[in-house]
């Protein structure tokens, strides 16, 4: 079944399909103070591999949460961004941020 077929009983479903996975909430944040070229990208999201940041980055595409802009040079320059539904997403991230690291540090877990 396609995800986008699924009846969703509350908001929490379509938010976590939204941003689920490991990276996808990685991008956005990082995403939040301008557009990114994907090299910046792959240089700030270490722990994907490439055909992983590329998926997720087509994912989040799809969903309207990120714009891809391409620029027509030689060689050809490519810059990510957040949409509207991207920035109002990131917002809701920045509370999750700060109870994870207050988990992480009231559970003894490590933060990098």
């Amino acid at each position: 079944m396609n995800s986008k077929d699924e009846n969703f009983l509350c908001g929490i479903g379509p938010a976590f399909e939204a941003i689920g996975g490991k990276w996808k909430a990685v991008i956005l944040w990082e995403l939040r103070d301008g557009a990114l070229r994907f090299g910046e990208l792959k240089r700030i999201v270490a722990g994907a591999s490439e055909k992983m940041l590329i998926q997720q980055l087509r994912a989040l595409e799809r969903d309207g949460l990120i714009i891809r802009t391409v620029f027509p040079k030689v060689p050809p320059h490519v810059e990510y961004s957040l949409s509207e539904w991207g920035q109002s997403l990131n917002r809701t991230l920045g509370p999750i941020a700060d109870w994870g690291e207050a988990f992480a540090k009231g559970t003894g877990r490590y933060l990098v």
